[in-house]
Protein backbone atom coordinates (compact mmCIF):
# COMPACT_ATOMS: atom_id res chain seq x y z
CA UNK A 1 0.00 0.00 0.00
CA UNK A 2 2.66 2.37 0.42
CA UNK A 3 4.58 1.44 -2.42
CA UNK A 4 1.75 2.30 -4.75
CA UNK A 5 0.89 5.40 -2.85
CA UNK A 6 4.35 6.58 -2.83
CA UNK A 7 4.14 6.17 -7.00
CA UNK A 8 0.64 7.72 -6.63
CA UNK A 9 1.68 11.15 -6.19
CA UNK A 10 4.44 11.29 -8.75
CA UNK A 11 2.61 13.02 -11.43
CA UNK A 12 0.95 15.52 -8.65
CA UNK A 13 4.45 17.22 -8.12
CA UNK A 14 6.96 15.66 -10.75
CA UNK A 15 7.92 16.89 -14.21
CA UNK A 16 7.91 14.71 -17.21
CA UNK A 17 11.31 13.73 -16.38
CA UNK A 18 10.72 12.38 -13.25
CA UNK A 19 7.44 10.65 -14.15
CA UNK A 20 8.91 8.81 -17.40
CA UNK A 21 11.98 7.34 -15.15
CA UNK A 22 8.75 6.45 -12.88
CA UNK A 23 7.27 4.55 -15.35
CA UNK A 24 10.60 2.84 -16.70
CA UNK A 25 10.99 1.93 -13.17
CA UNK A 26 7.46 0.45 -12.22
CA UNK A 27 7.78 -1.17 -16.24
CA UNK A 28 11.10 -3.11 -15.06
CA UNK A 29 10.20 -4.38 -11.73
CA UNK A 30 6.61 -5.65 -13.40
CA UNK A 31 8.39 -7.89 -15.92
CA UNK A 32 11.17 -8.97 -13.24
CA UNK A 33 8.24 -9.93 -11.05
CA UNK A 34 6.22 -11.70 -13.70
CA UNK A 35 9.87 -13.64 -14.49
CA UNK A 36 10.08 -14.93 -11.33
CA UNK A 37 6.91 -16.94 -11.05
CA UNK A 38 8.86 -19.14 -13.40
CA UNK A 39 11.85 -19.00 -13.77
CA UNK A 40 13.28 -17.81 -9.89
CA UNK A 41 10.54 -20.29 -8.59
CA UNK A 42 11.16 -23.34 -11.08
CA UNK A 43 14.61 -22.76 -12.12
CA UNK A 44 13.78 -22.76 -15.96
CA UNK A 45 15.76 -19.58 -16.43
CA UNK A 46 14.01 -17.70 -19.37
CA UNK A 47 15.65 -15.24 -21.87
CA UNK A 48 12.74 -15.28 -23.89
CA UNK A 49 10.60 -12.88 -21.97
CA UNK A 50 10.53 -10.50 -24.43
CA UNK A 51 7.78 -12.09 -26.67
CA UNK A 52 5.10 -11.60 -24.45
CA UNK A 53 5.80 -8.04 -24.06
CA UNK A 54 6.38 -7.86 -27.78
CA UNK A 55 3.33 -10.00 -28.38
CA UNK A 56 1.35 -7.43 -25.98
CA UNK A 57 2.48 -4.55 -27.73
CA UNK A 58 1.85 -5.91 -31.15
CA UNK A 59 -2.15 -6.60 -30.53
CA UNK A 60 -2.37 -3.29 -29.01
CA UNK A 61 -1.37 -1.92 -32.28
CA UNK A 62 -4.00 -4.39 -33.91
CA UNK A 63 -6.71 -3.31 -31.81
CA UNK A 64 -6.11 0.70 -31.18
CA UNK A 65 -8.94 2.46 -32.38
CA UNK A 66 -10.86 -0.82 -32.97
CA UNK A 67 -11.18 -1.57 -29.35
CA UNK A 68 -11.37 0.88 -26.30
CA UNK A 69 -8.05 0.82 -24.62
CA UNK A 70 -8.53 -0.70 -21.77
CA UNK A 71 -10.21 -3.53 -23.61
CA UNK A 72 -6.85 -3.73 -25.39
CA UNK A 73 -4.74 -3.45 -22.59
CA UNK A 74 -7.10 -6.76 -21.47
CA UNK A 75 -7.09 -8.65 -25.08
CA UNK A 76 -3.05 -8.15 -24.71
CA UNK A 77 -2.93 -9.97 -21.37
CA UNK A 78 -5.28 -12.76 -22.50
CA UNK A 79 -3.89 -13.38 -26.09
CA UNK A 80 -0.12 -13.65 -24.14
CA UNK A 81 -1.14 -15.76 -21.66
CA UNK A 82 -3.08 -18.42 -24.71
CA UNK A 83 0.46 -17.90 -26.26
CA UNK A 84 2.47 -19.02 -23.03
CA UNK A 85 -0.21 -21.99 -22.85
CA UNK A 86 -0.14 -22.86 -26.30
CA UNK A 87 3.96 -23.15 -26.48
CA UNK A 88 4.13 -24.09 -23.02
CA UNK A 89 4.10 -27.87 -22.71
CA UNK A 90 6.50 -28.30 -25.74
CA UNK A 91 8.89 -25.69 -24.51
CA UNK A 92 9.04 -26.70 -21.04
CA UNK A 93 9.94 -30.56 -21.39
CA UNK A 94 13.55 -29.39 -22.26
CA UNK A 95 15.69 -28.06 -19.29
CA UNK A 96 19.15 -26.10 -18.60
CA UNK A 97 20.60 -24.53 -21.06
CA UNK A 98 18.13 -25.88 -23.96
CA UNK A 99 15.32 -24.45 -22.22
CA UNK A 100 16.94 -20.89 -22.66
CA UNK A 101 18.27 -21.52 -25.97
CA UNK A 102 14.60 -22.39 -26.92
CA UNK A 103 13.04 -19.57 -25.23
CA UNK A 104 15.65 -17.30 -26.90
CA UNK A 105 14.69 -19.03 -30.36
CA UNK A 106 10.93 -18.70 -29.69
CA UNK A 107 11.20 -14.95 -29.44
CA UNK A 108 13.20 -14.27 -32.25
CA UNK A 109 10.54 -16.70 -34.41
CA UNK A 110 7.75 -14.74 -33.51
CA UNK A 111 9.84 -11.39 -34.14
CA UNK A 112 10.22 -12.35 -37.32
CA UNK A 113 6.59 -13.95 -38.11
CA UNK A 114 5.35 -10.51 -36.68
CA UNK A 115 8.17 -8.51 -39.62
CA UNK A 116 6.56 -10.48 -41.99
CA UNK A 117 3.16 -10.04 -41.43
CA UNK A 118 3.81 -6.52 -41.61
CA UNK A 119 6.01 -6.47 -44.69
CA UNK A 120 2.87 -8.39 -46.19
CA UNK A 121 0.47 -5.74 -45.01
CA UNK A 122 2.74 -3.14 -46.72
CA UNK A 123 3.37 -1.85 -43.56
CA UNK A 124 7.02 -0.67 -42.25
CA UNK A 125 6.61 1.16 -38.65
CA UNK A 126 3.37 2.28 -37.52
CA UNK A 127 2.42 5.76 -36.13
CA UNK A 128 -0.38 5.88 -32.89
CA UNK A 129 -1.92 9.20 -32.62
CA UNK A 130 -4.51 9.66 -30.38
CA UNK A 131 -2.71 7.95 -27.15
CA UNK A 132 -3.82 8.76 -23.79
CA UNK A 133 -1.93 11.12 -21.32
CA UNK A 134 1.30 9.90 -19.88
CA UNK A 135 -0.37 10.66 -16.59
CA UNK A 136 -2.84 7.89 -18.09
CA UNK A 137 -0.70 5.29 -18.49
CA UNK A 138 1.83 6.28 -15.86
CA UNK A 139 -1.40 4.84 -13.48
CA UNK A 140 -2.29 1.92 -15.73
CA UNK A 141 1.46 0.65 -15.15
CA UNK A 142 1.29 1.40 -11.28
CA UNK A 143 -1.81 -0.72 -11.80
CA UNK A 144 -0.10 -3.47 -13.64
CA UNK A 145 3.09 -3.58 -11.45
CA UNK A 146 1.09 -3.20 -8.38
CA UNK A 147 -0.88 -6.87 -9.94
CA UNK A 148 2.33 -8.62 -10.56
CA UNK A 149 3.64 -7.74 -7.20
CA UNK A 150 0.75 -9.49 -5.62
CA UNK A 151 0.79 -12.83 -8.31
CA UNK A 152 4.24 -13.65 -7.22
CA UNK A 153 3.88 -12.28 -2.98
CA UNK A 154 0.61 -14.91 -3.57
CA UNK A 155 2.11 -17.41 -5.85
CA UNK A 156 5.52 -17.65 -3.07
CA UNK A 157 3.53 -18.26 -0.36
CA UNK A 158 0.88 -21.01 -1.72
CA UNK A 159 0.79 -24.81 -2.08
CA UNK A 160 1.38 -23.42 -5.71
CA UNK A 161 4.39 -21.63 -5.30
CA UNK A 162 6.04 -24.93 -2.69
CA UNK A 163 5.29 -26.96 -5.66
CA UNK A 164 7.19 -24.50 -7.80
CA UNK A 165 10.18 -24.76 -5.56
CA UNK A 166 9.85 -28.50 -5.29
CA UNK A 167 10.17 -28.88 -9.00
CA UNK A 168 13.32 -26.31 -8.48
CA UNK A 169 15.27 -28.44 -6.26
CA UNK A 170 14.46 -31.85 -7.75
CA UNK A 171 11.72 -32.60 -10.79
CA UNK A 172 11.69 -36.36 -10.09
CA UNK A 173 11.42 -35.64 -6.39
CA UNK A 174 8.50 -33.57 -6.77
CA UNK A 175 6.76 -35.51 -9.26
CA UNK A 176 7.26 -38.71 -6.99
CA UNK A 177 5.92 -37.15 -4.03
CA UNK A 178 2.31 -35.63 -6.10
CA UNK A 179 3.11 -32.77 -7.60
CA UNK A 180 1.62 -32.43 -11.08
CA UNK A 181 5.24 -31.14 -12.48
CA UNK A 182 4.06 -30.50 -15.91
CA UNK A 183 0.88 -28.71 -14.79
CA UNK A 184 2.62 -26.46 -12.68
CA UNK A 185 5.00 -25.59 -14.77
CA UNK A 186 2.92 -24.75 -17.76
CA UNK A 187 0.86 -22.72 -15.59
CA UNK A 188 3.55 -20.79 -14.03
CA UNK A 189 4.44 -19.87 -17.79
CA UNK A 190 1.08 -18.56 -18.45
CA UNK A 191 1.11 -16.82 -15.10
CA UNK A 192 4.26 -15.10 -15.98
CA UNK A 193 3.14 -13.95 -19.43
CA UNK A 194 -0.09 -12.21 -19.20
CA UNK A 195 1.21 -9.04 -16.91
CA UNK A 196 4.37 -8.85 -20.13
CA UNK A 197 1.68 -8.86 -22.54
CA UNK A 198 -0.30 -6.40 -20.93
CA UNK A 199 2.71 -3.83 -19.79
CA UNK A 200 3.73 -4.39 -23.48
CA UNK A 201 0.36 -3.30 -24.79
CA UNK A 202 0.98 0.31 -22.51
CA UNK A 203 3.97 0.51 -23.39
CA UNK A 204 3.97 0.75 -27.26
CA UNK A 205 1.77 3.52 -26.63
CA UNK A 206 4.26 5.78 -24.86
CA UNK A 207 6.43 5.57 -27.87
CA UNK A 208 3.79 5.55 -30.02
CA UNK A 209 5.30 3.94 -32.32
CA UNK A 210 5.79 0.65 -33.48
CA UNK A 211 8.59 -0.83 -35.06
CA UNK A 212 9.05 -4.87 -34.34
CA UNK A 213 13.23 -5.07 -34.13
CA UNK A 214 12.42 -2.35 -31.19
CA UNK A 215 10.12 -4.00 -29.45
CA UNK A 216 11.09 -7.54 -29.48
CA UNK A 217 14.40 -6.84 -28.55
CA UNK A 218 16.29 -8.87 -26.76
CA UNK A 219 18.14 -6.95 -24.72
CA UNK A 220 14.71 -6.00 -22.78
CA UNK A 221 15.06 -10.12 -21.75
CA UNK A 222 18.86 -9.76 -20.64
CA UNK A 223 18.36 -6.72 -19.00
CA UNK A 224 15.04 -8.77 -17.03
CA UNK A 225 17.63 -11.54 -16.27
CA UNK A 226 20.37 -8.85 -14.58
CA UNK A 227 18.00 -7.20 -12.59
CA UNK A 228 16.44 -10.60 -11.30
CA UNK A 229 20.09 -12.17 -10.56
CA UNK A 230 21.55 -8.37 -8.75
CA UNK A 231 18.25 -8.23 -6.87
CA UNK A 232 18.26 -12.11 -5.67
CA UNK A 233 15.93 -14.72 -4.37
CA UNK A 234 12.55 -16.00 -5.70
CA UNK A 235 10.36 -13.56 -3.80
CA UNK A 236 8.86 -9.97 -4.01
CA UNK A 237 11.81 -7.80 -2.55
CA UNK A 238 14.53 -9.31 -5.46
CA UNK A 239 12.82 -7.57 -8.18
CA UNK A 240 12.11 -4.64 -6.61
CA UNK A 241 16.01 -3.77 -5.54
CA UNK A 242 17.36 -5.12 -8.61
CA UNK A 243 14.90 -2.56 -10.75
CA UNK A 244 15.68 -0.02 -8.12
CA UNK A 245 19.43 -0.36 -8.66
CA UNK A 246 19.50 -0.48 -11.87
CA UNK A 247 17.14 2.19 -13.37
CA UNK A 248 18.50 4.82 -10.57
CA UNK A 249 22.45 3.72 -11.78
CA UNK A 250 21.57 3.48 -15.50
CA UNK A 251 20.14 7.37 -15.00
CA UNK A 252 23.28 8.81 -12.65
CA UNK A 253 25.56 7.40 -15.12
CA UNK A 254 24.10 8.63 -17.93
CA UNK A 255 23.40 11.50 -17.04
CA UNK A 256 27.41 11.83 -15.85
CA UNK A 257 29.48 9.70 -18.15
CA UNK A 258 27.01 9.58 -21.70
CA UNK A 259 29.66 8.33 -24.25
CA UNK A 260 30.99 5.51 -21.55
CA UNK A 261 28.05 4.69 -19.36
CA UNK A 262 27.40 1.52 -20.66
CA UNK A 263 30.89 0.25 -20.11
CA UNK A 264 30.86 1.46 -16.84
CA UNK A 265 27.48 -0.82 -15.90
CA UNK A 266 28.39 -3.73 -17.57
CA UNK A 267 32.12 -3.42 -15.83
CA UNK A 268 29.72 -2.69 -12.39
CA UNK A 269 27.53 -5.46 -12.70
CA UNK A 270 30.05 -8.12 -13.84
CA UNK A 271 31.54 -6.94 -10.50
CA UNK A 272 28.77 -7.19 -8.68
CA UNK A 273 27.13 -10.76 -9.34
CA UNK A 274 30.73 -12.14 -8.79
CA UNK A 275 30.99 -10.19 -5.36
CA UNK A 276 27.31 -10.65 -4.37
CA UNK A 277 26.05 -13.46 -6.06
CA UNK A 278 23.10 -13.79 -3.90
CA UNK A 279 21.54 -10.56 -4.99
CA UNK A 280 20.80 -7.50 -2.77
CA UNK A 281 18.09 -9.44 -1.16
CA UNK A 282 20.51 -12.16 0.22
CA UNK A 283 22.73 -9.68 1.38
CA UNK A 284 19.86 -8.15 3.79
CA UNK A 285 18.96 -11.58 4.78
CA UNK A 286 22.82 -12.46 5.28
CA UNK A 287 22.48 -8.74 7.79
CA UNK A 288 19.61 -9.56 9.20
CA UNK A 289 20.35 -12.92 10.40
CA UNK A 290 23.63 -11.72 11.56
CA UNK A 291 22.16 -8.88 13.63
CA UNK A 292 19.49 -11.23 15.29
CA UNK A 293 22.79 -13.82 16.19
Amino acid sequence: VAFVALFAIVPLFGGDYFVGVALTLLMWIALTESWVVLSAMTGYVSLGHVVFFGTGGYVMVLTFGVLPFWASVLASGAVTGALALLVGYPCLRVRGPYFVILTFGLAELVKFIVINVEAALGKFGRLLFGAPSLAELFYVILILTAASVAITYTVRRSRFGAGLRAIRENEEAAETLGVNVAGYKVLAFALSAIIPGMVGSVMVLRTTYFEPLDVFNPITSFTIVSMAIIGGGDDVPGPLYGACFFVVLQELLWANWPEIYMIILGALLVGFVLGVPDGIDGRIAHLRRSTAR
